[in-house]
């Protein structure tokens, strides 16, 4: 699940109202490096990761060191509306969305390990 978690909340950097340092990982920030359509980061733990934007797609790939996977997905923007699925190199797939309603956004995400969960952020209230 904690996996899982991690990705939904990369995603939620990418498509929350919040900036990225806001939301940076408790152990510390990534190093990234930026171009006008990639974004490649590589954390103090070995994980990295790296996104792409082509108009309203967007693409993920990573490497998650605690779990040894490499992983990769793809979200699609249709207004205040984010589908995403992706694929882990343990045959792990999820899928979910991401809607933004005012300054909250909802999230839902399921994995084909059966694991689900919803997650709400607003820039009040935070994450819940």
């Amino acid at each position: 699940m904690e996996t899982i978690q991690a990705r939904a909340a990369l995603l939620l950097m990418l498509v929350s109202p919040l900036p990225a340092w806001a939301m940076a990982p408790a152990n510390g920030m990534a190093l990234c490096t930026r171009s006008a359509t990639l974004l490649a980061c590589q954390g103090a733990n070995g994980s990295y990761y790296s996104v792409r934007t082509e108009g309203q797609h967007f693409y993920l790939r990573g490497f998650d060191s605690e779990t040894r996977r490499l992983w990769s997905q793809t979200n699609s923007r249709y207004g205040m509306f984010t589908l995403f699925t992706g694929l882990a190199s343990d045959g792990e797939a999820w899928f979910g969305y991401s809607r933004r309603v005012g300054w909250t956004t909802l999230n839902r995400v399921s994995s084909s390990s059966g694991q689900r969960f919803n997650l709400h952020c607003s820039l009040i209230g935070g994450c819940r």
